[in-house]
């Protein structure tokens, strides 16, 4: 092989990494903000959302996103569609055991759950961060959480939502789906009862 081409090789295999380090970047961007407050959240311009002084963004349902495919395995070992609760109200919410404010708001995600499943409202958990489905399931125990939750630990299932969309963008956030599978509401903070309910009556609403 000549010198001229080892130079080309050199030069492929340096931008080949340099891809593969912008993309963790994007990911480590995403996640780096986790367990906080949360952030802004866009306000109307043309994103077709509006965030009130809540926190909560919402977007009427005629300018609604659909929700991207997700899908995998649960942090115990089942297989889970969020696609499969088309016709139901599905609120996601993201979540890490490790997470602080995930804790605080656990309680309120499982009064809310059961209070409204005979409505049509199935909660989903998407676990991001932790290394290993031990702690989750020990976070699930500890709270009394029975709703199933995708098990995301590097964060791919939440960069599958598109730019400029009620996307979430920090741990905990929570997203509401109508029952045509679209986002209608987002929270980049924990939830107290009262709000996550505020978040659903809308929803709840429409025919």
């Amino acid at each position: 092989m000549s010198a001229a081409s080892r130079a080309v090789q050199r030069t492929d295999r340096t931008r080949s990494r340099a891809a593969v380090a912008t993309g963790a970047a994007v990911a480590a961007a995403l996640l780096l903000s986790a367990c906080g407050s949360g952030g802004k959240s866009g306000g109307s311009g043309d994103t077709g959302f509006v965030t009130g002084s809540d926190g909560i963004a919402t977007v009427g349902k005629g300018s609604r996103a659909q929700a991207p495919e997700l899908s995998g395995e649960t942090i115990d070992g089942k297989q889970l569609d969020v696609a499969d609760y088309k016709g139901k109200i599905v609120v996601l919410n993201v979540w890490g055991s490790w997470c602080g404010p995930c804790r605080l708001e656990a309680k309120n995600f499982v009064k809310v759950s059961e209070d409204l499943k005979d409505q049509g409202v199935q909660f989903v958990g998407i676990n991001t961060r932790d290394t290993s489905t031990t702690p989750a399931l020990a976070f699930e125990k500890a709270h009394g959480v029975e709703y199933p939750s995708l098990y995301d630990p590097t964060g791919k299932l939440m960069l599958r939502f598109k730019k400029g969309t009620l996307n979430p963008q920090t741990i905990p956030s929570t997203l509401v789906l109508d029952r045509d599978g679209k986002v209608a509401s987002r929270s980049l903070s924990a939830l107290s009862e009262d709000n996550l309910r505020k978040m659903l009556k809308p929803i709840l609403a429409e025919k």
